[in-house]
């Protein structure tokens, strides 16, 4: 039997009884924290649209209150809070220091095991290395203020350990959903983790749907926020043994490292970031990546072009939160009418004015950071993909009275059925008493037509009684599991679940790896060596120098013999392309003499038969 809570249980003790134990990283320096200790921490600022920032309230004396004050700002302003101020060289060499120091009392080192950039090949490297030179040209955090960050929060820590989950109770289509806030200081995914990206603060959040029965609040669904999955593919149902662990009646996540985001297993997930491209050159990837992978055979059929692999550390062999462990929550109950939850649409961290958001700091759970609605807080059943899953006490009622339609419309079907046959047999024996006088030819046509249409108009209604029964029968079965507790299979939802990266996949060798991190700069190197030394046929030099490269590399992965398939087939493509460049007038020649002489052989065939 399933656990449950009265239903007239207040929020607080209905956030308790379902509450989620969190298992972090070794290595992660972060922990949720309540939002108000950070504000008396930070200062608020304003960016104002011609480019300047203005500080509002130093750090230090913003209140709650002060968050949540009225303000004129230009059109196109965005307040925003700092964390860390900025720091000048001095400064930034002692945070890097005081980390290395605060790492070694906390026994918080981090060790990646098998680097990221040794499990890709060359492509998503070399993606790889563009993404690290964009951060020079666009907005980023600089890479001594997590260090500074991390300090701050220790310090911050140390006045107070609790660690606090903001949570809320809502209720909707007949739902009861308890949703876990955590928000963090810092996002060091990049800095500490060799992840996307670094900003200031962070919101995460896992869900639990309930329903209520027999007066009771029963949990049927969880949901966590991951990258790269949405919908559905977010939730899993409680009894779901594959993905979902439960201690004592909570569930178990597993949150990455840096990044926060929560999986159901732990393990090491690799994420996806797409490359900023306008939507022709998306699809004109897509198209080519789908010739690839379909039609030529080639590529991996997970693996989706201008996307960037990162990992995501979640394995779970850190400090963990919850029920039942060392470090328990402290929850915070809040709802719309908390102030600072929907009054400041600003964000909750540095505005890095990057312009594809990475290194941007969030907006609170309410909005984005645009400062319109965020849908995981408004419409918290369609951000699972629940919006159209009714609760099972509710789906049993469906059943039942579309059960009941369906049947009524049977027999209404079945009378129907019976007059337009006996409408159809009068016109079969009034056209067949005419058959035998030509003088009635247009009085039969006319009846001939009329009786066609009767019998499309009695094969419609036998279709619909034949569908009708399909589908009777199928609602019967899942009544019948429904009354006996059976229910359908828990991952049929599922389209694409958050896998770890197997670890069979993570055994190369330490020469692998030593590749992986020199492969770039060498290869970047020799292009600039064949510029200079052999201008006259550079662009055949440099096929072969990325040919050489990435067989050299297929050794050191034990991947030698399709990586060999892959270069013939890309070679045999350029084959084609030059050969009809050089010969089109022979090649369309050539193939419509083909045409024509297999068609001279298709009509001599008719002939011959």
């Amino acid at each position: 039997m399933r656990p449950g809570i009265p239903s007239t249980a207040t929020d607080v003790e209905v956030l308790r009884a379902f509450e989620p134990i969190v298992r972090y990283t070794q290595g992660e320096k972060f922990f949720p924290m309540d939002v108000e200790r950070y504000l008396r921490a930070s200062s608020l600022w304003l960016y104002v649209p011609d480019g300047s920032d203005e500080e509002v309230i130093a750090e230090g004396e913003l209140t709650m209150e002060g968050l949540v004050k009225r303000r004129d700002a230009p059109f196109g302003s965005l307040f925003y809070l700092r964390f860390i101020a900025p720091l000048d060289l001095q400064d930034s060499a002692r945070a890097l220091s005081g980390e290395r120091q605060l790492t070694k009392r906390q026994h918080s080192e981090f060790h990646a095991g098998v680097g990221r950039l040794a499990r890709g090949g060359l492509l998503p490297r070399l993606g790889d290395s563009l993404f690290s030179l964009s951060l020079l040209l666009r907005g980023k955090v600089p890479g001594a203020t997590a260090a500074a960050a991390a300090l701050k929060y220790a310090e911050l820590r140390e006045q107070d350990k609790k660690y606090i989950y903001q949570g809320r109770v809502v209720h909707q289509s007949g739902w009861t959903i308890c949703q876990y806030w955590f928000f963090f200081a810092y996002n060091p995914w990049r800095s500490g983790f060799h992840g996307v990206n670094d900003h200031e603060s962070d919101w995460e959040m896992i869900s639990v749907y309930l329903y209520e029965e027999d007066g009771r609040l029963i949990p049927e669904w969880v949901a966590y926020a991951s990258h790269d999955f949405h919908g559905a593919d977010l939730r899993r149902r409680w009894d779901d043994r594959t993905d979902l662990k439960l201690e004592d009646g909570h569930p178990v996540v597993y949150a990455g490292a840096g990044s926060h985001a929560s999986y159901f297993r732990p393990g090491e997930y690799q994420a996806e970031v797409p490359i900023p491209a306008p939507q022709r050159v998306r699809r004109l990837a897509e198209a080519l990546g789908g010739f690839w992978r379909t039609t030529l055979g080639q590529g991996d059929e997970t693996r989706r072009p201008l996307r960037i692999p990162f990992i995501d550390f979640a394995r779970g062999d850190g400090l963990a939160i919850g029920p039942g462990q060392a470090n328990e929550w402290t929850p915070n109950v809040l709802d719309e009418t908390t102030p600072w939850l929907s009054e400041y649409r600003g964000l909750w961290g540095l505005y890095a004015q990057d312009p594809i958001a990475g290194e941007n700091a969030p907006a609170g759970p309410m909005y984005e950071r645009d400062g319109s609605p965020r849908p995981a807080w408004f419409d918290p059943l369609g951000f699972a993909g629940l919006a159209q899953v009714p609760p099972p006490p509710a789906e049993l009622e469906v059943l039942k009275r579309e059960c009941e339609r369906l049947e009524a419309r049977q027999s209404e079907l079945n009378q129907l059925i019976a007059q337009e046959t006996s409408i159809l047999q009068e016109l079969g024996v009034l056209l067949q008493s005419m058959r035998r006088s030509p003088h009635l030819a247009r009085e039969s046509a006319r009846l001939e037509t009329q009786a066609a249409a009767q019998a499309a108009r009695l094969t419609g209604l036998r279709r619909e009684r034949a569908e009708n029964e399909a589908v009777l029968e199928v609602l019967q079965q899942q009544i019948e599991r429904r009354r006996t507790g059976g229910g359908e299979d828990a991952r049929t939802h599922i389209r694409h679940a958050a896998e770890p990266v197997p670890t069979s996949t993570m055994h190369f060798n330490r020469a692998a790896e030593l590749w992986a991190a020199l492969s770039i700069s060498l290869l970047l190197i020799g292009l600039a060596v064949l510029i200079l030394a052999a201008p006259g046929n550079v662009w055949g030099e440099i096929v072969i120098l990325l040919i050489v490269f990435i067989v050299g590399e297929s050794i050191l992965r034990g991947t030698f013999v399709r990586t060999i398939n892959r270069v013939a087939v890309i070679l045999a493509l350029i084959a084609v392309v030059v050969l009809f460049a050089q010969y089109w007038k022979l090649t369309v020649v050539a193939l419509l003499v083909t045409l024509a002489a297999f068609l001279l052989y298709q009509r001599f065939r008719e002939l011959r038969a």
